[in-house]
């Protein structure tokens, strides 16, 4: 696990790897930030740090910016392979293979612990016997990177990867040089990761937890000025029992929020208002209820993308569907409370080309279009297709491929919600559950049960294992004009590229 993101809990297999390069970009010369706590290179408190899976794509952001820094960096990790590998070797970051006590230097001040470490890792052991400093990575992050910043953070159960790369476009196009993390890959920005100097930094916050020590979600950590709730269902069970539990987390984040702040709530949410009702800082509702003080207006769906009005401002975005166009509209929101001109948010928004694996077209082949897409949850799945019917029209088969992969979609959770999620596809391929043998057997999804509820809705449905046994049932069936579309949050075993090379 260690060589993987494990962002928001859900795997993301190295081809996804965000972190082409740490930014490295000038702040902005004229104002630079006036922060009496910020860490410049010479003044961190320690001069070398050691870290514990490394190869985590946000470790591995944070262990090159602080070798940047002037700090020396060591690691450790138990999949050491390509991009990461490269990526740190290239800043002359030395990295062992596998955990042991003697890969930790004798002089490494601080040890960042990443949270796929457990107790029973021997380099765990160590650093506990050993009384060394050590901080999680949100720790990390927020001594050395956040503190006197005007932080943003993005949360929520859906939306937080293209809300957080669009609002970090649009404070970069704007021209304020924002620094920014972000578990994926934006396609306008240079990297997912920008630890430069900044008197912004915009920020994917996750409610996942910190470590094996530290439970508490990660965003809490991440001294925000601005929190964005796009929405709040359940997810992530295997830390979380239920939905009020989740919004235990956010609420402990919005308690930290200060009163010159602001919090932006999905207005159509009721999980995430009732969050937002005892937040002591400003709270704004963003959505198309009547009572959202940001209220989508006008919305216009079309091929090319959707229109909408907003405060009395038109803005036009090339993304599909209502859930990115909430999206759209906290981002705007947050820009507009931070005071870009809405002219400046509205080239922005047309120069966005999205992230990679949020509706990302991998290409066209004979016709057939196949996508690829990072849903693993029955509301993410559901919009997606909704979207994507209304993008292609009802002329377009939709086919939908789905890898039950990450650790919600695993269980039974969603046993009722899944085969309803798939309303809009004309026919469905599930694989085998990832890594079942991990789950009690009363736990696990049903793969078959799922695709029998789908087919008995009179929708050709079929469970096949693999990435190979889907592709040689489904080749015969497809024909010009379908659209394919890939639901994982992992790799699927190239699924993407062997279709398109079979058809």
């Amino acid at each position: 696990m260690g060589g993987m993101s494990t962002a928001g809990g859900e795997t993301v297999l190295p081809d996804a790897f965000p972190f082409g390069r740490v930014c490295a970009m000038p702040a902005l010369p004229a104002d630079p930030p006036k922060n009496p706590h910020s860490q410049s290179v010479n003044s961190l408190p320690f001069s070398s740090a050691h870290f514990l899976g490394i190869c985590g794509t946000a470790m591995g952001a944070v262990a090159a910016a602080l070798q940047e820094r002037g700090v020396r960096v060591t690691g450790q990790d138990d999949h050491v392979y390509p991009p990461m590998s490269g990526y740190l070797l290239e800043r002359d970051i030395p990295i062992t293979q596998g955990f042991s006590p003697e890969g930790i230097p004798a002089d490494a001040d601080l040890i960042v612990i990443g949270n796929a470490m457990t107790r029973g890792n021997p380099s765990v052991e160590a650093v506990l016997n050993s009384k060394k400093l050590y901080f999680s990575l949100p720790e990390t992050l927020k001594h050395f990177f956040l503190r006197g910043r005007h932080n943003l953070v993005v949360t929520g159960t859906h939306g937080k990867t293209t809300t957080t790369s669009l609002l970090a476009w649009i404070f970069e196009s704007a021209g304020l040089a924002p620094g920014w993390l972000i578990g994926g890959i934006p396609a306008n920005l240079p990297s997912g990761a920008c630890l430069r100097d900044s008197r912004h930094f915009i920020i994917e916050g996750d409610e996942y937890d910190t470590a094996f020590f530290d439970k508490r979600s990660k965003f809490v950590h991440y001294l925000p000025e601005l929190v964005i709730v796009n929405n709040i269902e359940f997810d992530h069970a295997d830390i979380f029992r239920d939905v009020s539990e989740i919004q235990t987390s956010f609420r402990r984040l919005l308690n930290i929020v200060p009163s010159e702040g602001m919090v932006l709530v999905n207005a159509d949410d009721p999980h995430a208002l009732a969050v937002a009702a005892e937040c002591p800082a400003p709270v704004v509702e963003v959505g198309f209820s009547d009572n959202a003080a940001h209220r989508i207006e006008g919305a216009r769906f079309s091929a090319a993308g959707t229109a909408f009005e907003l405060q009395g401002e038109s803005f036009e975005t090339s993304l599909h569907g209502e859930f990115n166009l909430r999206n759209v509209a906290m981002a705007v929101s947050a820009a507009r409370f931070y005071g870009i001109p809405a002219e400046k948010i509205r080239q922005a928004l047309v120069g966005f080309r999205g992230v990679k694996r949020r509706q990302e077209i991998r290409g066209v082949v004979r016709g057939v279009t196949i996508m690829d897409d990072f849903g693993h949850h029955p509301t993410a799945i559901r919009e997606t297709l909704g979207a994507m019917r209304a993008h292609f029209g009802r002329d377009a088969r939709i086919w939908a491929l789905f890898e039950p992969r990450s650790n919600t979609t695993r269980r039974n959770v969603f046993q009722n919600e899944l085969p309803r999620a798939f309303a809009e596809a004309d026919g469905v391929f599930l694989s085998r559950v990832a890594r079942l043998e991990q789950l009690p057997a009363e736990n696990r999804l049903d793969p078959e049960k799922v695709i029998a509820d789908i087919a008995a809705t009179g929708k050709p449905a079929f469970y096949r294992p693999d990435a190979d046994s889907i592709i040689e049932a489904l080749r015969p069936l497809v024909r010009e004009r379908d659209l394919i579309i890939v639901f994982s949050n992992g790799g699927f075993d190239n699924i993407h590229q062997k279709l398109l090379e079979t058809l």
